[in-house]
């Protein structure tokens, strides 16, 4: 092909484009990082005469027979599994950046260290999740128990095509992003040090959700129509696998609510808590990446309209449980 080619120059110009925007990345996650101790915790307790996640997100409200502080320690334990599962699935999305950095060993070092520094910030917000739960099992009763092993769910995931887990990456880290900005930022009711925890995870995820966009393209652009087209599959598999995690915890956090709260629950009002946690979960989890505009954006620029039906139908029993 002639260097003249239309198509050469195109390709090139959206290399810079590319380029620029790793760069912009790399600049801005220079400028706002943080420190664990120094700017997070500052040898603070969590405290447990405050809500840990909002009532729009832990769906407490819902539960009409719950006293106030029923209400409070159901959204603490809420947060303390929001923590874990974001440390979960942040170890699968810490080793796909991680060899996503290797496209670009040989080509553009901007990417390259833009993708070393998210390796650096998520390892760093596993660490976070970690010393948040460690905090929320001081303060709460004992018994919590995490049902899914954060190495095994990583490893099942990272088993599917690189385009599936991608665009679960970009899904998860265009959600936290909502959730904080729109539920947790303003609700003077919660844990100051709980929203410390996710504002300084938001300001390193907005970084992360752009390089999520520019890698889940540049694999895209790569691929075949059969190889899409199995990745659509993949990352509905994906979803499955989420949702299989939020069941068995949502059984589990129920459980231990119903043996922690110092109240008796009969078997119909503790089924009504799982239920309850279940919604929460899949709400927090699934159904609100699924209506955030930016990712709905994202996705249908690289699949075909029976493709994002696909998806649709996979996403449609999740949406009716969380109206029902």
């Amino acid at each position: 092909m002639r260097a003249s080619d239309p198509c050469v120059i195109v390709r090139s110009m959206n290399t810079e484009i590319d380029s620029a925007r790793y760069r912009k990345c790399l600049h801005n996650s220079q400028k706002v990082t943080w420190d664990i101790d120094a700017d997070v915790i500052r040898f603070r307790q969590l405290d447990t005469a405050s809500k840990f996640l909002p009532d729009s997100l832990s769906l407490v409200a819902q539960l009409p027979f719950l006293n106030p502080s029923q209400q409070r320690l159901l959204s603490q334990i809420q947060g303390r599994t929001y923590a874990y599962l974001f440390g979960l699935i942040e170890r699968c999305i810490n080793a796909k950046v991680l060899e996503m950095g290797r496209a670009h060993c040989l080509s553009d070092q901007i990417a390259v260290a833009a993708l070393l520094k998210f390796v650096q910030e998520e390892l760093k917000h596993q660490e976070l999740f970690r010393r948040v739960e460690k905090l929320a099992d001081l303060v709460l009763p004992a018994g919590y128990r995490m049902t899914t092993d954060p190495d095994a769910a990583a490893a099942a995931m990272l088993r599917k095509s690189s385009w599936a887990v991608l665009a679960l990456t970009c899904f998860v880290e265009i959600f936290t992003q909502v959730h904080y900005l729109h539920s947790i930022r303003d609700d003077d009711d919660l844990s100051p040090l709980f929203k410390d925890v996710f504002y300084y995870h938001w300001i390193e995820e907005v970084q992360h959700a752009t390089l999520d966009e520019l890698e889940w393209q540049r694999v895209h652009d790569g691929l075949k129509p059969e190889a899409i087209d199995t990745g659509v599959d993949d990352f509905i598999e994906l979803l499955r696998m989420v949702d299989g995690i939020l069941q068995a915890q949502a059984a589990a956090d129920g459980e231990y609510f119903c043996s922690s709260s110092g109240a008796y629950f009969d078997r119909e009002r503790c089924n009504a808590v799982k239920a309850c946690l279940l919604k929460a979960y899949r709400l927090q989890y699934l159904v609100s990446g699924a209506r955030i505009e930016r990712f709905e954006r994202a996705l249908s620029s690289k699949v075909t309209t029976q493709q994002l039906q696909r998806v649709d139908a996979a996403f449609a029993p999740l949406i009716a449980y969380v109206a029902s």
